[in-house]
């Protein structure tokens, strides 16, 4: 579906099944150059078991107007103006990488509006390598090859997809190539500049889910240390020999870790529910 935040449309996957501002509402952030579509099995599941799955393309991405935005507080700004805009009180926020920062700033300045948090390869810092940054600014395809290379551990690079036929890494590389020129090095700057994560963190009272990837090179799970040592409510699930796009590695794993957070730390209610 379709809805207009801050004047621009915006494409929200609902997982084949219509909103309803009476269900318990999860909101799923994409990280940089990507959309909602890397969110395929995770979205699709929860929509079909009670609750409004929204998989969003942030603006600038994917199937949504606008342009991106620029700093990691905008982005988190936008997911509030974005509930705002579906009349929806409060939400669980499941965000990747920049989404998962977004999500984690999100819930430390509005926390009223966040049920629960679940962060997969997060880190804070999370600093972005200089020749990165530079391809990415130069819109140099490099910047996209890199990031493939970084974000897949090296066995998904042989193979290994459940669905026979399909690539993961040329998936991932497609995807990423469909990006507006100057989308990614907003978003790889938005991350790298972000200096308020660990003050965000030990803001942040909801119950919190860490997800990393054993083999993550683009965000190592050891970056993460500080921001874990900053949140108070958290629970940490680690899966062996994945890397940073541990949604097309692991789709199941992730998706188990998820349905276990939800069941029993977080207490989802519809947004009129006081």
């Amino acid at each position: 579906m379709y809805v207009t935040v801050e004047g621009d449309p915006v494409y929200v996957y609902t997982g084949t099944r219509a909103f309803d501002r009476a269900r318990p509402t999860i909101v799923f952030v994409h990280g940089a150059a990507n959309d909602h579509s890397v969110w395929g099995l995770q979205a699709r599941y929860f929509a079909h078991h009670g609750n409004n799955s929204l998989a969003i393309d942030l603006p600038a991405h994917g199937k949504s107007g606008g342009s991106a935005r620029t700093s990691i507080g905008s982005i988190a700004d936008w997911l509030t103006a974005l509930l705002d805009a579906l009349g929806v009180d409060r939400a669980l926020l499941v965000g990747h990488s920049m989404g998962a920062l977004a999500a984690l700033d999100m819930a430390a300045r509005h926390p009223a509006r966040v049920q629960g948090l679940a962060l997969l390869g997060p880190a804070a810092p999370m600093l972005v390598s200089d020749v990165l940054l530079d391809a990415a600014k130069a819109d140099d395809h490099l910047a996209y090859e890199l990031m493939t290379g970084w974000t897949f551990s090296s066995a998904s690079h042989l193979g290994g997809n459940r669905q026979p036929g399909i690539w993961m890494t040329t998936v991932a590389l497609r995807l990423m190539e469909r990006s507006l020129p100057g989308v990614l090095h907003a978003d790889l700057a938005a991350c790298h500049r972000y200096a308020d994560g660990l003050a965000a963190a030990g803001s942040v009272h909801c119950p919190v889910l860490l997800i990393f990837g054993q083999r993550d090179l683009m965000v190592p799970p050891k970056n993460a240390g500080p921001l874990k040592e900053a949140l108070s409510s958290k629970r940490i699930v680690t899966i062996p020999e994945c890397g940073h796009s541990m949604m097309a590695e692991a789709p199941d794993t992730v998706l188990d870790a998820l349905r276990e957070f939800i069941a029993s730390a977080v207490t989802l209610t519809p947004p009129c529910a006081t």
